[in-house]
C-alpha cells in the first residue's frame, strides 16, 4: 500500500508523529500536512494567495495551507504516485457529533474522498494532551488494512473516534451515526491596553447528547467509534415536503 497522511495539529504534532510510525510497519507513507496547527479551518482552500511546501526529511513535507489544501497538493504536485488510502490525524481531541462540521481533520478526508479516494480520519478522544496516541495510531492501521481488503462503499469515507485509554481497556468498535451536541455559543468581548475591542468565541455549553448508536454514546463507553460519513448534505426526508410548497 501506499498512504498519505496528513492532520490539522501541524507537521510536527505527537498524533502524526505515532501515526507515520504504525502505518509504516504496513505501507509506504508520505506525510503532505500543514507546517503549523490549523485546527477548526474546516474544509477551507486556499484560493487568493500561493502555497509554499517544504521538505523537511524523507516523504514528509510541510505545507503552508489548511489540511484540504495539503491534500490536494499532496496529489497533484508533491507525490510521485497516487496513494491508494489518505489517512488524516491522529488529532488531538474528539471530532464527534456537529463538531465535525468545523474539523480540518475530518474535512481532508472529506477531501480524499472528492478525488475518488477512501479515506479515514482518525481523532484520539480527550481533553488534554493526549496519552495513547499509538493506541489510535494502531486502529487506523488495522482499519486501512481492512479497508484496503475490503473496500468502502461509494462517496464514503470514515471518522474514527478512539478513547484515551490504554489498548488492553478499549472495548471492541462500534459501527456509529454521527450524534448532537447541546451547544450554547458565547462571545468573550474585552478590551486590549490600546483601547481597541477584541473578541474570543466561546461556548457556555458543550454538553453532548447521549444518543444510542451514535458516536458520543459509544466512546463515551470507552468504544471506538467508526462513523461512516459521505459527501452529499441533502436532506432526503425532506424532499417531500418542500415540494408541497408553492415556491415563487
Amino acid at each position: 500500500m501506499r498512504i498519505l497522511i496528513t492532520n490539522d495539529d501541524g507537521v510536527h504534532a505527537p498524533g502524526l508523529a505515532a501515526l507515520m510510525k504504525r502505518v509504516a510497519e504496513i505501507a509506504e507513507v508520505v506525510v503532505v500536512a500543514p507546517d503549523r496547527e490549523r485546527s477548526a479551518v474546516g474544509h477551507a482552500l486556499t484560493l487568493h494567495h500561493p502555497l509554499r511546501a517544504a521538505r523537511i526529511s524523507e516523504n514528509v513535507y510541510s505545507v503552508d495551507g489548511t489540511p484540504t489544501d495539503c491534500v490536494n497538493l499532496g496529489i497533484h504536485s508533491l507525490l510521485s504516485f497516487r496513494p491508494d488510502l489518505v489517512i488524516s490525524g491522529v488529532n488531538r481531541g474528539a471530532n464527534v457529533c456537529d463538531d465535525v462540521t468545523y474539523s480540518g481533520t475530518v474535512a481532508a478526508a472529506l477531501e480524499a474522498t472528492l478525488m475518488g479516494l477512501p479515506a479515514i480520519a482518525v481523532s484520539l478522544v480527550t481533553q488534554g494532551a493526549g496519552e495513547h496516541y499509538d493506541v489510535a495510531a494502531g486502529c487506523a492501521a488495522r482499519l486501512a488494512q481492512t479497508v484496503m481488503e475490503k473496500g468502502l462503499p461509494p462517496d464514503t469515507f470514515l471518522n474514527v473516534n478512539v478513547p484515551d485509554l490504554p489498548a488492553e481497556l478499549l472495548r471492541v468498535p462500534l459501527i456509529t451515526s454521527q450524534g448532537k451536541r447541546s451547544y450554547e455559543g458565547t462571545i468573550v468581548d474585552k478590551v486590549d491596553p490600546r483601547g481597541r475591542s477584541y473578541y474570543w468565541i466561546g461556548t457556555a455549553d458543550l454538553s453532548f447528547q447521549d444518543i444510542p448508536g451514535s458516536d458520543y454514546y459509544a466512546v463515551s463507553r470507552g468504544h471506538v467509534s467508526i462513523t461512516p460519513m459521505h459527501i452529499d448534505l441533502t436532506n432526503y426526508a425532506s424532499i417531500e415536503t418542500l415540494k408541497a410548497w408553492e415556491v415563487r
